[in-house]
C-alpha cells in the first residue's frame, strides 16, 4: 500500500463525522428577511432577500501556505483563497459580489502581507467583485507562519438557483480543466514530497524549467465562464471539485456519474502518484485529477456549452455510483 490522505493526517471519513456533529447543533433558524432557504451542506448557504437569495461561502487555502512559506512567494495564495470561495458560489449559479478576508499570522510581516494583498486583489478582479474588508490577527501562541481564509457574498434570483435537483440519468457531463492541484490535498502532497526526499526548489522532473514548488503554487482556476453558460444554456447541475475529489459529485445529486472520457490529469498528478505509490482510487478521492469543475446539462446543448467554457463532454449521468473509465470511486 502506498500513501493515502489518511496516512498524511487527513481522514475524510472522520472529518465528515466531526462536521456532522457540529452541524447537528445548528438548530436555530431566523424567519422573515434573512431566513435560510437551503440546509447546511450544499456549496453555499442561501438566505431570503425578497426576489433574490443572498449566498455565503467561506473557505481557506489550507496547508498550501506551507509551500508558499518554503518558497518565500506568497502572491498566488490570495487568488486561491478567492477561487475556493467564488467557485463554490458558481456551483449554484450565483454571482459573487463582495469578499472579506481573515489572516492569522504568528508575527506581522510587511512583505508577506503585501504579497497576500496582491493575490487577493487579482482574484477579486478576476471574479468581478470587491473586497470590502477583513481581519488580521497576530496569534503567536496559536499560529505557525500564517493562515488565510475568507468569506464571499453572492446574489441570485430565487428562480435561478441551481441545486442539482433537475439532474436526471442520460444528461451529459461536461468537465472543465483545472490548473493543477488547486488548493486541496496538500497534506498528502507535502507528505509525498518529504518522504521522497525532494525540496520544493528542486527542478520539476516533467519540466526542468520550473521547480516542484512553482508547480504546486499554480493558483486555483476561477470559473467565471460558468455564469455565462448559466445564462445561455439550461444547466441542470454544477459541481466544484475540491477536497475528497470526485466524491464531491455526491453533493449535487443522488444519481451517479459515468466519466468514460476524463480530462487528462496534469503531469504533477503522475509525479505525486508515482513518488507516493498512491493507488488510482485514492488519487480520485483526494485530488481533482485535472478536472476542477463539472457542468451537467442536456446532451443537445453539451458540445456547444463545452466549447464556450473551454471544457469537453466527459461522460453522462447514470442511476448510481461514480466511475472513471470503469474505476469505481464509490
Amino acid at each position: 500500500m502506498g500513501l493515502t490522505y489518511a496516512k498524511s493526517g487527513v481522514n475524510i471519513e472522520k472529518e465528515n463525522k466531526a462536521i456532522a456533529a457540529l452541524a447537528k447543533q445548528l438548530t436555530y433558524k431566523r424567519t422573515g428577511l434573512g431566513a435560510p432557504i437551503t440546509d447546511v451542506g450544499h456549496y453555499a448557504g442561501l438566505i431570503e432577500f425578497g426576489e433574490y437569495s443572498l449566498a455565503l461561502t467561506t473557505d481557506g487555502v489550507g496547508s498550501k501556505v506551507v509551500i508558499a512559506n518554503e518558497m518565500k512567494r506568497w502572491n498566488t495564495v490570495g487568488i486561491d483563497c478567492i477561487a475556493m470561495n467564488v467557485n463554490d458560489l458558481l456551483a449554484m449559479g450565483i454571482e459573487p459580489l463582495a469578499f472579506v478576508d481573515y489572516i492569522a499570522i504568528s508575527e506581522p510581516d510587511d512583505e508577506i502581507m503585501r504579497q497576500l494583498g496582491e493575490g487577493l486583489a487579482k482574484g477579486a478582479e478576476m471574479s468581478r467583485m470587491t473586497i470590502v474588508g477583513g481581519e488580521t490577527a497576530t496569534l503567536p501562541d496559536v499560529i505557525k507562519g500564517f493562515d488565510l481564509a475568507g468569506t464571499c457574498l453572492g446574489m441570485v434570483k430565487k428562480d435561478r438557483v441551481i441545486t442539482g435537483d433537475r439532474i436526471k440519468p442520460g444528461d451529459a457531463v461536461v468537465g472543465l480543466p483545472s490548473s493543477g492541484v488547486h488548493s486541496n490535498g496538500y497534506s498528502l502532497v507535502r507528505r509525498i514530497i518529504n518522504d521522497a526526499g525532494y525540496s520544493y526548489r528542486d527542478p520539476f522532473p516533467y519540466n526542468r524549467d520550473t521547480t516542484i514548488g512553482d508547480e504546486l503554487l499554480i493558483p486555483t482556476m476561477i470559473y467565471m465562464e460558468v455564469l455565462d453558460a448559466v445564462n445561455d444554456f439550461d444547466i441542470h447541475g454544477l459541481a466544484h471539485i475540491t477536497g475528497s475529489g470526485l466524491m464531491k459529485l455526491h453533493r449535487v445529486t443522488k444519481y451517479g456519474f459515468d466519466i468514460s472520457d476524463p480530462l487528462p490529469p496534469q503531469p504533477i498528478f503522475k509525479f505525486l502518484q508515482d513518488e507516493g505509490r498512491v493507488e488510482d482510487l485514492e488519487m480520485y478521492k483526494t485530488f481533482n485529477m485535472g478536472m476542477g469543475f463539472v457542468v451537467v446539462l442536456s446532451h443537445d446543448d453539451a458540445d456547444e456549452a463545452a466549447k464556450m467554457m473551454g471544457g469537453k463532454v466527459v461522460g453522462e449521468i447514470v442511476e448510481e455510483g461514480i466511475r472513471v473509465r470503469g474505476l469505481e470511486i464509490k
